[in-house]
């Protein structure tokens, strides 16, 4: 049995799932919950049930938090304190940046957005071109560096002793960038990659302002909303909400398509769903052929008596 050390994401003061379903893709190994910054006790009880043997509260002799090279510095110094014959994170704007600078830190190779890691072996699984298959890739390295893509690996509750650790690193800031400022969209609304659901709306949608009837729905379900690139191509959504080849991929335990297609595009970017539920008038669309679960009918008369119920 291995150290593995996990990349913890925190927001709102509050532990991602995405970050347990991470840790539980590290079953079997002595679990290191990586947290950044002086407060890692304050999660002690949620990593601990999920598999933490030990928390890890990371700091640097400077403030890192506006520096992700000293973040990623401090980061591959942990990896050599522990002995780290792995190290996972979340595939999320934050994981994929702070990997790639520890990759190139450590000078070890890394593959990202994986859907299934199987550590003992050094091997793990990621789509290929455009999902139409899935690669088994055989990692040599010293360290298994490997991002995994959000809710594709379901947390499970593994009891472990959860020691809190303090780590501070002495690696200076290269001083290479500096975040000044961040800027996130939609106040309150979830990420659209990391959602446990999603409600995608396409080109029947119409108009922009019917996406509110897709609002109303998802704060129901406690879900994200999406669109197709055709909605987003005929103006009534933004790019950011885009789901597909071209936008963003999710992986969530609910995937709801409506008035979507289901052209190979936008299945790409939605394929390894848990459960997809599809709404169309098109009895002959291709999403029917893709989904769990079918609704022949307009989206308008179907989405309100959804929510209705909800």
């Amino acid at each position: 049995m291995g150290n593995a050390g996990i990349l913890i994401e925190i927001e709102n003061n509050t532990i991602k799932e995405t970050s347990l379903g991470v840790m539980t893709a590290a079953a079997g190994q002595e679990i290191y919950a990586l947290v950044l910054g002086s407060d890692a006790a304050d999660y002690k009880d949620k990593l601990a049930e999920y598999g933490a043997s030990k928390i890890v509260s990371i700091t640097a002799k400077d403030d890192f938090s506006s520096s992700p090279d000293l973040q990623a510095e401090a980061i591959a110094a942990t990896i050599k304190e522990y002995n780290f014959e792995t190290l996972l994170g979340t595939a999320s704007s934050t994981g994929k940046d702070l990997f790639a600078r520890i990759g190139a830190i450590i000078d070890e190779p890394l593959v990202s957005d994986c859907v299934e890691v199987n550590i003992a072996e050094k091997q793990v699984k990621k789509s290929h071109f455009s999902g139409k298959t899935l690669a088994t890739l055989k990692v040599n390295g010293d360290v298994l560096l490997c991002t995994i893509r959000p809710n594709s690996i379901e947390p499970v509750a593994a009891p472990a002793a959860g020691e809190v650790i303090e780590f501070s690193s002495d690696a200076a800031d290269p001083k290479l960038i500096k975040i000044t400022e961040t800027k996130k969209g939609g106040k309150g609304k979830l990420d659209l990659t990391e959602a446990p659901i999603v409600i995608t709306g396409g080109r029947a949608i119409k108009a922009a302002e019917n996406y509110k009837m897709l609002e109303e729905c998802a704060e129901k379900l406690g879900a994200a909303v999406g669109a197709s690139r055709a909605a987003v191509d005929a103006g009534f959504a933004p790019h950011s909400m885009q789901v597909g080849q071209t936008g963003k991929t999710v992986s969530p335990k609910l995937y709801i398509a409506c008035g979507v297609s289901g052209a190979v595009q936008h299945f790409a970017g939605m394929k390894t769903s848990k459960v997809i539920v599809a709404i169309n008038e098109d009895k002959d669309a291709p999403i029917f052929s893709k989904c769990d679960y079918g609704i022949v009918g307009d989206i308008f008369d179907v989405v309100p008596v959804l929510t209705e119920k909800l």
